[in-house]
């Protein structure tokens, strides 16, 4: 017996896209190590713990969602969170290489997450959750 399909708010993972965009975008102007790690801690929580716990998902649980109404369309929680281990991969490089020394990393590493949380954002293309579905096509099931 397999465990029930969590699902999100399609939503949510689209607001916390605007939010995460309008850090890094922050984070890369200011050249803010500590700015980038707090977002891969975000990323890190979103990822291991759910997207029902990211900081992100409360604020959009708590404050924006029931000024907008219900939710009319819902989505299985496991792509997004896939995409939130993929961005905390790049926000981990990119707080390392400000924090460490090496600026340039940072910034390409800061810069590449910014794009795809910008193009989920202002498009609803998430880059990382189509990641996870050619994942799943192409690696091989374990039973």
């Amino acid at each position: 017996m397999s465990a029930p399909l969590r699902t999100v708010d399609v939503r949510g993972p689209r607001f916390a896209a605007w939010v995460t965009s309008a850090v890094l975008a922050v984070a890369l102007v200011l050249g803010s190590g500590e700015l980038v790690a707090v977002q891969a801690v975000i990323f890190a929580v979103g990822a291991f713990a759910g997207l029902r716990y990211a900081p992100y998902g409360v604020l959009f649980r708590v404050l924006v969602a029931p000024r907008i109404g219900p939710a009319r369309e819902r989505e299985p929680e496991a792509p997004p969170r896939f995409a939130q281990l993929v961005g905390l991969g790049f926000a981990v490089v990119g707080a390392a290489g400000y924090l460490l020394g090496a600026p340039v990393l940072g910034a390409v590493a800061t810069g590449l997450a910014l794009v795809a949380a910008l193009l989920n954002a202002a498009t609803g293309f998430c880059l990382g959750c189509e990641l996870y579905l050619i994942a799943r096509r192409t690696l091989p099931v374990r039973t």
